[in-house]
């Protein structure tokens, strides 16, 4: 039978669902098969939308129709007979996984004892134990604390267990005061007021309205509006008022407004406006029409045929959701969550232990988790691509990164203030304007004068992005570098090979994908930079994938890959492994090495107690090694889309500082993987430095064997 947690509150608007999302993150990375079940929904018109923000998370899958118990008016109707439907239901649910969150109901139309009472019958006839939500906004730490004592009685008399109270929704300032006056035995947390988190978008207040979309970007309607204006005032006077990310709400026969808006709006030194809702059924004449759409702006013009009062109103009235469609809303709930909730004590308080398998997502969390525990600075050569900055967003709300994003300040902030998205924590720099140009022009021409360069010739090199990010990372302005989302693999490792060059013992470049299968995460090398590695590249290719598996918690056990296992081939590609094995055994004996051997040899237990009894490496390797380009990035693909594997990478290997390169098809998930794992590898080479330096050990780099961007990676 699954472990259960049920979160419920006394009261609407407690922001339930970002403890519900937070709690269900917390698990997905700690049980195998997470669920989520809501007893009661809303209706059975529309889908329940904290319901659908839950099930959109990777973690979960079940359908929709799997997790509802039964509508509020079946409650209605006959309470018991909707008690015993939810608890059936509930458990069809339970037996598909091993832990479920449960979210109690909205209090949309019951008196709030009466409804906290029945989540409580709920709770304990379901087994679940509860997290009691409380509402902070508006109270004063006394009176939170009598909502608490209140609803704990209330809880305890209906016999539910309860496990610990997160009073949410508090000021900023009073967080540790109202955690203390909660004065209870059970473990307590408090989160802070974010406004973002209840703030509507643009779309929302046009639907509340009645509008429709008369210019601008469709696209743009999913921003939040974090502030509503309404303005018939003159507009020398409105200027004044306008902040970031509001909403102008101005009567549609006044042109000198709508036109002085949209100046403002892209003009420097104003706010980003989310969008302009005219109202009174006009709309400017066909003349200042066109020199609205002339003006190419963006930013979504709304036409309303209700007056000034109703538009307000009823815009006023519309309150934001935490819905999956806002990744800004998802990551600052999660932020909040990880930064003010002890996650450990809540599992302890649940028993959810820790499984011996590795799921795609719990890995994914694993790598954000050691990012965080030792923040890097990764910069980003491509702050033009959209993907970046909703990347960069993600990341820096979940601390997992410092970031230095390339490119024109004020168009990457015009455009990222445009999505709603929030870079503010990150610098952005133009690579061929400021001091910096200069300094790596100089310091690439000492660098490549053997080639003959000069410094003429440097600054026209070092402009580009690619070779710009890897100064950076070389200088040591930033501790590693992600790019190739708009760029080929050459353009973002070309510089590294000229520039950072390969680690001190290490002769070439090569690359891993970490291969995440349904319970265990593999190393697969080198699937994306060799194409025909000698025995000896192979060998050194072995040597740095053990390295980086050990980087990332994966015990290596090398398979040396061929079409022969053990004595049983013969032939030059054999030959080729058979030497690359001897080589690595010789080199680092202390390694588990098998080679060559077959690929189900290799990963197969029975196959290998057949063909390789004896080995400790057959059956149970860990990383896998392939003698060629062409067999490694078939394979990794073939089992990527064969297999269902989440492939993350090409990780590059050898280079002094690490750089890694994307996929030109890479999703924003995939960015932000890629930049963990830069700041991870990061994290290692400081330590490694760090011994060095202890030890009194040289930790300049041998003259590398510059391997040609022959190929370079095939993605």
């Amino acid at each position: 039978m699954a472990r259960s947690i049920y979160i419920t509150s006394a009261e609407g608007d407690t922001g339930k669902s970002t403890i519900a999302l937070g709690v269900l993150d917390l698990l997905t990375r700690s049980a195998l098969r997470v669920g989520v079940f809501r007893p009661v929904a809303r209706s059975t018109d529309q889908n329940d939308y904290v319901l659908e923000l839950l099930l959109a998370h990777d973690g979960v899958d079940l359908t929709y129709e799997q997790c509802v118990g039964v509508t509020y008016e079946e409650v209605h109707a006959d309470p018991e007979a909707a008690l015993s439907r939810i608890v059936s239901r509930y458990h069809e649910v339970d037996r598909q996984c091993d832990v479920v969150v449960i979210v109690g109901t909205d209090y949309t139309d019951v008196a709030g004892p009466t409804e906290l009472s029945y989540n409580a019958r709920i709770a304990v006839n379901l087994g679940a134990p509860v997290l009691l939500v409380v509402r902070g906004a508006g109270r004063r730490p006394d009176e939170v604390r009598q909502i608490v004592d209140v609803c704990l009685s209330e809880l305890r008399t209906q016999h539910a267990e309860v496990i610990g109270v997160v009073a949410n929704r508090c000021a900023p300032e009073e967080l540790v005061t109202v955690r203390a006056a909660m004065g209870t035995d059970l473990p307590t947390w408090s989160l802070p007021e974010d406004l973002l988190l209840s703030a509507p978008t643009v779309r929302a207040l046009m639907e509340a309205v009645g509008g429709r979309l008369a210019a601008g970007d469709e696209e743009l309607l999913s921003r939040e509006a974090l502030d509503l204006l309404v303005g018939a005032m003159s507009v020398e006077h409105l200027l004044e008022k306008l902040t970031d990310g509001a909403v102008i709400i101005t009567p549609g026969d006044r042109s000198d407004i709508l036109l002085g808006l949209l100046m403002a709006h892209a003009a420097d030194g104003f706010p980003s406006l989310a969008g302009i809702i005219l109202n009174g059924g006009f709309y400017p004449p066909s003349a200042i029409a066109r020199l609205v759409n002339g003006l190419g702006q963006r930013l979504p013009i709304i036409r309303t045929d209700l007056g000034t009062f109703r538009t307000a109103s009823r815009a006023a009235a519309t309150r934001g959701r935490l819905s999956a469609d806002s990744q800004r809303k998802v990551d600052t709930a999660l932020a909040l969550f990880d930064k003010h909730v002890d996650g450990t004590t809540l599992l302890a308080r649940l028993d959810v232990s820790r499984p011996t398998v590795v799921t795609p997502l719990m890995f994914e969390y694993e790598l954000l988790d050691r990012a965080r525990n030792d923040r890097k600075h990764i910069v980003l050569p491509e702050g033009n691509d959209d993907r970046i900055l909703r990347a960069a967003s993600t990341l820096l709300r979940r601390e997992v990164a410092q970031l230095t994003i390339l490119g024109n300040e004020t168009t990457i902030r015009a455009r990222a203030t445009e999505l709603g998205l929030d870079i503010s924590g990150a610098a952005v720099v133009d690579p061929k304007d400021g001091a910096l140009f200069d300094r790596f022009a100089l310091e690439y021409t000492e660098l490549r004068k053997h080639k003959g360069m000069t410094v003429e010739r440097a600054k026209e090199i070092v402009g580009s992005v690619s070779y710009f990010g890897t100064m950076m990372v070389q200088l040591g302005l930033a501790d590693g570098m992600v790019s190739g989302a708009m760029h080929t693999t050459a353009h973002t490792i070309k510089p590294a090979f000229e520039i950072i060059k390969t680690a001190p013992g290490v002769s070439i470049v090569s690359s891993v994908f970490l291969m995440c299968l349904e319970d265990r995460v593999l190393v697969y090398g080198d699937c994306a930079v060799n194409p025909d590695p000698t025995a000896e590249q192979l060998a050194d290719i072995a040597i740095s994938s053990a390295e980086t598996a050990v980087q990332f918690g994966i015990e290596p056990r090398i398979a040396m890959l061929s079409y022969s296992t053990g004595e049983s081939g013969t032939g030059v590609d054999v030959d080729k492994v058979r030497a690359a094995t001897a080589l690595v055994r010789q080199r680092r004996p202390d390694l588990s090495v098998e080679g060559p051997i077959q690929y189900d040899a290799a990963v197969d237990a029975s196959v290998a107690r057949a063909k390789m009894p004896e080995s400790s490496v057959a059956g149970r390797a860990t990383v896998f090694i392939f003698p060629d380009l062409n067999t490694g990035n078939n394979t990794y693909k073939a089992v990527q889309r064969s297999a269902g594997a989440v492939a993350i990478g090409p990780v590059m290997q050898g280079l002094r500082k690490p750089v890694n390169d994307l996929s030109r098809g890479a999703l924003v998930q995939d960015i932000v993987n890629t930049v963990a794992i830069t700041a991870i590898q990061a994290q290692a080479f400081a330590l490694a430095e760090q011994l060095a330096t202890s030890e009194g050990r040289s930790g300049s780099p041998v003259s590398p064997v510059t391997p040609a961007v022959q190929s370079g990676a095939v993605q």
